[in-house]
């Protein structure tokens, strides 16, 4: 999965943000698992940009909620 801007995140709707959301937490707990079992040595420069990815989704998602 690649990283996503703002302005991707901000043109997708709740349902599609939820999805994307879902995506990534699943990737970043794979990542974690194969991290936790030493088998992670060229994607470990992944993790920290899939949950900050996951947090701008997660914003948004609040931001969408609180209109």
């Amino acid at each position: 999965m690649t990283r996503l801007s703002m302005k991707t995140i901000r043109e997708l709707n709740e349902k599609d943000l939820k999805s994307k959301i879902q995506e990534s937490r699943s990737e970043l707990a794979k990542l974690r698992v194969d991290g936790a079992k030493g088998t992670l040595r060229k994607e470990s420069g992944k993790i920290k940009p899939i949950r900050h990815d996951i947090a701008r989704m997660l914003t948004r998602l609040n931001e969408l909620k609180k209109k």
